[in-house]
């Protein structure tokens, strides 16, 4: 029995550089030239390494390679709550963009002091950057980051520091163009539901709907808040609708709260668009399903990913560039509630 817990505690016991180097009769240092590219070795000897590290199941540790200079390729981001589905489409793509550019992605997700303590924690590994997608950290992160040498990237907000880049949408200008829209479909009678206090975009999408309804000689006639879900989409409908106040379009600050108000409209029997017109912001995949075929803005996703992995390159080509702020042109979507 004794002999058989050996064995196993031996299997579990990870590969090192070094039992190849028995294995193979050279020396360590060997070992790690045959896994350097550009590293002079024999052909060979190089290849027969090769052969018995695969036999071994030994895989070179990245991380240690990182000490000595090499990239790790690691890079963590910070996607907060996900409280909709924009949030985690883009934390997909994002991931997805990540591994094809062969960057390794490590996740923190949360709010409060958890999360704050997660990316304290992350900040630990040998880190080639940091993509901050949503939510709300210590400005301290940021002085962390920079006294480490790690890149920022910030993603859906504005974080203005030395050598941090932000990749951010135009909430106003999509919000003016879907405004407009509706101004010139002969709607008069605007409520708006807007995102919670503390986000980037909450109040510039406001402010898009707020000016596009002022060059017409128009203002709000209602508005509440959610919190980007459905369900707060469906709670600030109705407390639209029990006002009293007469509506014939209703702008939403995203395409979840759009769902959630879309049931309440139909709870109350009122019909989109002939009575009323609602228009989302972001064009989830949700939003072209045939339950909604929701009208919106759309917030784009894929030139998103690209762009934040296109500055991460570019930064860790010059770490010292001066910091650089993007913002992606938004794109009204016609589909059947407007």
């Amino acid at each position: 029995m004794k002999q058989a817990d050996e064995n196993s505690a031996k299997r579990r016991r990870r590969v090192t550089a070094q039992d190849v180097a028995d294995a193979a009769g050279v020396s360590r240092s060997a070992v790690s030239r045959a896994f350097t590219k550009g590293a002079y070795l024999d052909a060979e000897k190089r290849e027969n390494i090769h052969k018995i590290a695969a036999d071994l199941g030994y895989k070179p540790n990245a991380l240690a390679a990182s000490l000595q200079g090499s990239r790790s390729q690691l890079v963590a981001m910070f996607v907060g709550e996900m409280r909709n589905e924009y949030d985690k489409e883009v934390a997909a793509k994002m991931i997805a963009g990540l591994n094809a550019a062969h960057h390794w992605p490590v996740v923190i997700g949360g709010s409060g002091d958890a999360a704050r303590e997660a990316v304290d924690r992350v900040l630990s590994y040998p880190l080639d950057a940091l993509i901050l997608r949503s939510g709300s950290l210590d400005a301290d992160i940021v002085e962390k980051c920079a006294k480490l040498n790690i890149p920022m990237i910030s993603s859906g907000r504005l974080l203005e520091a030395p050598n941090v880049d932000n990749v951010c949408c135009n909430n106003a200008d999509g919000m003016i163009a879907a405004t407009r829209y509706l101004v010139g479909q002969g709607r008069r009678k605007f409520g708006y539901i807007g995102g919670p206090e503390g986000y980037f975009s909450t109040p510039q999408r406001r402010h898009g709907v707020a000016a596009g309804l002022a060059e017409n000689g128009l203002a709000l006639v209602a508005e509440e808040a959610g919190d980007y879900t459905a369900d707060s989409g469906y709670r600030a409908a109705e407390q639209l609708l029990s006002s009293g106040v007469a509506m014939d379009a209703l702008i939403c600050a995203n395409d979840a709260m759009a769902f959630g108000a879309l049931s309440a409209l139909a709870d109350h029997d009122i019909s989109v668009p002939d009575d009323m017109s609602v228009i989302g912001f972001d064009d989830i995949a949700m939003a072209k399903w045939p339950a909604f075929r929701l009208t919106t803005v759309r917030n784009p996703m894929d030139l998103l990913v690209d762009t934040v992995i296109d500055l991460l390159h570019r930064r860790l080509a010059n770490a010292t560039r001066p910091a650089e702020t993007i913002f992606l042109a938004t794109e009204l979507i016609l589909r059947e509630t407007h």
